[in-house]
């Protein structure tokens, strides 16, 4: 509907008007061709609403951590302990289950393997940076991942379950040109999503900046890094590592915050990992060693029986 449409009657007023909003129209493009407005992507969140999967739902049922809308089975599913798992919790937590025919499951169905459950649920909420800087659930130091535009939503999900396994206190994910938890990422994760704390940011420098200041050394991961990964500095207090994209790495904004540069040693004839197998070798070799850090006894301290 245009604008005189919208006016009832003719008369000078009014044919300003349009005169003037013709005007300004023409200012604010050039030639017949609209002018495309830029998606914001930081309005879409962090994503987590569509799970599936019959691990991930099976976690997301179990966590409890947000509301579930509605549990969809495929009708022809075989019995299995993990579906009556999934049953069961549904029941108690009064959410809907709903059975379709496979024909409509599949077209509903946002991943190749859906496994026959679908779950729709609340989106993921998306934590404050300074949340990350607090103890973890159980009391844990700063123990953070930081991935620079990890774009390949398989990739994502497979990277927030190693993390998840390793005892990431927090992931901290770019807003802007990066995957977000789809889907896809849901299911690769496996119920990871449920028990961390993903925090999405505008810029992964300035939020580097700010885990330095707050006393997090952050290392990031790179081929060209200064020393292979069995040197790298591990701290005895808050630590963040930082990996990059596939194929690009991480960025040199980001490279230059980062308060050393590790690489993984390979013993193969390739001469890169994907990132999530990179991730998950970095993550429990890090790990593994601020374990040893803090089961060392003090100097002078004998154990005792």
């Amino acid at each position: 509907m245009n604008q005189n449409s919208r006016n009832s009657g003719p008369g000078r007023n009014q044919k300003k008007k349009g005169t003037k909003n013709s005007k300004n129209m023409q200012q604010s493009q050039r030639g017949s061709t609209p002018v495309r407005r830029r998606h914001d992507d930081s309005k879409k969140g962090l994503g987590g609403d569509r799970v599936e999967g019959r691990q991930a739902v099976r976690e997301l049922l179990l966590a409890g951590n947000r509301r579930v809308m509605e549990v969809v089975l495929a009708g022809d599913l075989d019995p299995s302990p993990i579906l009556d798992d999934i049953i069961d919790l549904a029941d108690e937590a009064k959410v809907t289950i709903r059975e379709l025919t496979r024909g409509k499951f599949e077209s509903m169905a946002k991943t190749e393997s859906s496994q026959g459950v679908i779950a729709n649920a609340a989106p993921l909420r998306d934590y404050d940076l300074e949340d990350l800087l607090l103890l973890g659930p159980q009391g844990q130091l700063p123990f953070l991942l930081v991935l620079d535009g990890v774009t390949d939503p398989g990739n994502l999900g497979a990277i927030l379950r190693s993390a998840e396994c390793a005892g990431v206190t927090g992931v901290i994910l770019p807003q802007h040109r990066a995957a977000r938890v789809t889907a896809t990422a849901a299911k690769s994760a496996a119920g990871a999503i449920e028990h961390l704390r993903l925090c999405s940011v505008s810029g992964l420098p300035k939020a580097l900046t700010r885990l330095a200041k707050a006393g997090v050394w952050s290392i990031g991961f790179d081929a060209s890094g200064d020393s292979p990964i069995e040197k790298v500095r591990v701290e005895d207090g808050g630590v963040a590592l930082v990996l990059g994209a596939e194929g690009s790495g991480i960025s040199r904004l980001v490279s230059e915050r980062c308060d050393s540069l590790a690489f993984i040693p390979m013993q193969g004839v390739l001469s890169s990992m994907n990132v999530s197998a990179a991730a998950a070798v970095a993550l429990f070799n890090v790990a593994g060693r601020r374990q040893k850090v803090r089961n060392e006894p003090e100097v002078g301290f004998e154990p005792t029986t």
